[in-house]
C-alpha cells in the first residue's frame, strides 16, 4: 500500500516543461506524495514552461495570497504574424511586412506599456463566463466581450531582435497575459505579433532555478529533499 503523506503541508517549486497542462504537472506531485489536497498559484499554458508554485495540504489555503504576487517572464515574440490564440498553437489570421522594424522602434514602442495599463484578457484563457472557460467557448467559435483590467508592467526589457523575432523580459503584476502584451506591442508597431516561447522565471521571491524538474516528481525522496515543508 502506498504511503500517505497526510502530515505534509507546504510549497513545492516545479519547473513545468512544455507540452503538458499545469494540472497534469501538479497531479504528478499529488500522486507521488499520495496527498488529498494540492493546488497551484497561476496556470501556465501547455506550451509554456517554467515556475509553478505547487501548494500541498494546508498550504492550499494560501492560494489566493500567492496568486496576487508579481511575476517575471522571458518570452520571444514573432513580429508580423497574428494568430487567433496569440501563440503558435493557433491559426494564422494575418501576416504583415516587417522590413521597416528595428530594435530601436521596438524599444520605443515598449515604453508605452510601462506602469499601470489596461489589458483585455484573451478569449483563449481560463477565465470563466457563466461557468464555462473562455477557451472552451473560443473553440466553439463563440466570442464574449471582455472588460479591460488594470495591470502593472514593472519592466519590459527588449533583449534582442533578429529575423523577425524579439526576445523580451517582463516583470509584471498578477493577471497579466503575455500573449496579449505581445499582440498589443505588435499593434503599436503596426505589424502584429504572436508569442513563440514563454517561460516563467520567478514568482515573488521564488525562482525557477530552485525548482524541481518534472522528471523527478515521481521520486518522493527527491520532492521532500528538494523542498521545504511545514508539518501540521
Amino acid at each position: 500500500m502506498a504511503k500517505i503523506y497526510n502530515d505534509i503541508s507546504g510549497i513545492a517549486l516545479l519547473d513545468k516543461p512544455s507540452g503538458i497542462t499545469s494540472f497534469k504537472a501538479v497531479l504528478k506531485i499529488k500522486k507521488a506524495l499520495n496527498v488529498k489536497k494540492t493546488g497551484h498559484c497561476g496556470a501556465l499554458d501547455p506550451a509554456a514552461t517554467g515556475l509553478l508554485l505547487v501548494l500541498i495540504g494546508k498550504a492550499t489555503k494560501l492560494q489566493a495570497e500567492f496568486m496576487k504576487k508579481d511575476k517575471l517572464y522571458t518570452s520571444s515574440f514573432i513580429l508580423g504574424t497574428v494568430t487567433d490564440t496569440g501563440d503558435l498553437d493557433g491559426n494564422v489570421i494575418s501576416q504583415k511586412d516587417i522590413s521597416d522594424i528595428n530594435i530601436e522602434k521596438i524599444k520605443e514602442a515598449a515604453k508605452c506599456f510601462i506602469g499601470e495599463i489596461s489589458q483585455i484578457p484573451p478569449m483563449y484563457s481560463a477565465l470563466k463566463h457563466k461557468g464555462k472557460k473562455l477557451y472552451e467557448l473560443a473553440r466553439q467559435g463563440v466570442e464574449i466581450e471582455r472588460k479591460p483590467r488594470k495591470i502593472v508592467i514593472n519592466e519590459f526589457d527588449i533583449i534582442s531582435y533578429c529575423n523577425g523575432v524579439v526576445n523580451v523580459r517582463v516583470s509584471c503584476s498578477s493577471g497579466t497575459y503575455i500573449r496579449t502584451l505581445a499582440q498589443d506591442l505588435g499593434n503599436v508597431l503596426g505589424c502584429g505579433a504572436t508569442v513563440k516561447t514563454l517561460r516563467r522565471e520567478r514568482i515573488d521571491g521564488f525562482d525557477v532555478k530552485d525548482a524541481l524538474k518534472y522528471e523527478d516528481c515521481e521520486d518522493v525522496n527527491k520532492i521532500i529533499k528538494k523542498q521545504c515543508f511545514f508539518l501540521k
